[in-house]
């Protein structure tokens, strides 16, 4: 009921010539708009003031709209619940138990006046989220889909690895970063040489890779989806062919890999792993646009038939968006 209300006053600003009315006073009337106060003789009316507070105020506006919006599609759950109680939970525990202090930082950081109104701006936050994965899943294309399990989908792969890692102590300048950076590569080359020669892969692991985990076991790391893999790791399992290693050291954030494929599972279905397959298309979607979540927001108001009667408002709302978006933008490139 509390959401209709506010769809209903979607210009609350308005309900301010209201003001006049509750307390048995006549209505007074100045340029055919209503008085909403008077001082000194002087009289502002509600379009005046509606029409000076209008563009300052359309953040609000646009929060009014998407949970009239968003509340019809998505209904109060326990999901959204446990996530509204834990970003109360977190912002607590980050700034202590002292109730002012927590009034105050959730007025400066979040314009919320007491928790209750924080609840309401987490919900909203919630419920956008919701709507713009749903959104993005939802127009992912078929070629999308089939193009990803084309070439990115296999079965689970079994391979062992030999994780070699620069020494670098931590108080090192860049120059001696770069030595112990070639130094890890020129150690990584010998050992594919040393493979190149014969010798046993899993002996060559225990006794060169920094990998403790795997080492001990011949660097064998078993089966595994190659996405759980990081992007350089993963690209290069799937194009290894079964009992192939690494011809050249694998570079990834974690150091420099020689990988040797062991086994490979049958490919799955796409009807098997297609839900998969959107949930990381719309990840990749996310990730790679940080300016995506705005532009969304803007299709699923538009998809709800949003329209104006006021130009100045419609312009004000279009600036607002396109700041939105210039702002996450420039942000991502700091």
């Amino acid at each position: 009921m509390k959401t209709k209300k506010r769809i209903t006053c979607i210009c609350a600003v308005l309900a301010l010539s209201l003001l006049a009315t509750g307390c048995g006073k006549e209505i007074e009337v100045k340029n055919g708009s209503k008085v909403a106060v008077s001082v000194t003789g002087e009289k502002i009316t509600a379009t005046e003031y509606y029409e000076k507070i209008k563009e300052d105020n359309i953040s609000k506006l646009v929060d009014m709209i998407d949970t009239g919006m968003l509340a019809k599609k998505y209904k109060e759950t326990d999901e959204e619940n446990d996530y509204v109680n834990k970003q109360i939970e977190q912002i607590k525990s980050y700034y202590g138990s002292n109730e002012e202090t927590y009034l105050s930082v959730i007025k400066s950081y979040f314009g919320a006046s007491s928790e209750e109104d924080l609840k309401v701006k987490l919900r909203l936050d919630y419920k956008r989220n919701k709507a713009i994965e749903d959104y993005i899943t939802s127009h992912l294309t078929d070629k999308e889909i089939n193009d990803y399990y084309k070439d990115s989908i296999t079965g689970e792969i079994k391979a062992s690895h030999i994780l070699i890692t620069a020494d670098v102590k931590s108080d090192a300048n860049e120059e001696e970063k770069a030595k112990a950076e070639q130094a890890a590569l020129k150690k990584a080359q010998n050992i594919i040489k040393k493979l190149d020669k014969g010798e046993d892969f899993a002996k060559l692991a225990k006794s060169n890779s920094k990998d403790e985990g795997s080492a001990t076991n011949g660097g064998d790391l078993g089966y595994f989806q190659p996405n759980t893999m990081v992007e350089e790791f993963k690209d290069a399992v799937i194009k290894l062919e079964v009992n192939k290693y690494t011809k050249e050291p694998v570079k990834t954030q974690f150091g420099y890999h020689i990988i040797l494929k062991t086994g490979e599972k049958e490919k799955p279905e796409l009807k098997e792993v297609k839900d998969t397959i959107k949930e990381t298309l719309k990840n990749q979607k996310l990730n790679s646009d940080p300016a995506l979540r705005y532009k969304t927001l803007i299709s699923v108001r538009e998809e709800n038939k949003i329209s104006w009667n006021d130009d100045t408002l419609k312009k004000a709302y279009d600036d607002y968006m396109n700041r939105l978006i210039e702002n996450s933008q420039q942000t991502t490139q700091a």
